[in-house]
């Protein structure tokens, strides 16, 4: 009886410990320009890092201006040698704050969406 309940106890811890894996999501780790900053030099990409492993076909981002206007260069891309990099380039842009707008699919097929603003200084 004793070695059934420890077969038993051991195919439990077996199963819960691969079930946190299963339920992950690919959160926002960081971005450049970082989440909120103010920055005095525009930048040429903006750039996001996730926790996962990104499926390139289903993950976008935008960048916007304060009247919602589109200002990307609309080239998003999972980065091919660090898949849990996702770019796009942006124009010269003037001063101002900017929202980026993030919806990506990791590669657990969990989607996840956020958006943030960085400015940039006068």
């Amino acid at each position: 009886m004793a070695l059934r309940i420890r077969v038993a106890l051991t195919a439990l811890v077996v199963l819960l410990s691969g079930a946190g894996e299963g339920s992950a999501h690919a959160f926002l780790d960081h971005a450049d320009p970082r989440v909120g900053s103010t920055i005095k030099t525009p930048p040429a990409q903006v750039r996001l890092w996730f926790t996962q492993q990104l499926e390139p076909a289903f993950s976008t981002m935008r960048v916007l201006d304060t009247a919602g206007k589109q200002v990307d260069k609309q080239d998003v891309k999972v980065d091919s040698s660090k898949p849990d990099l996702l770019t796009v380039s942006v124009p010269s842009l003037g001063p101002g704050t900017y929202k980026v707008v993030w919806r990506v699919l990791s590669v657990d097929t969990h989607v996840t969406e956020g958006d943030f603003t960085f400015t940039i200084a006068r």
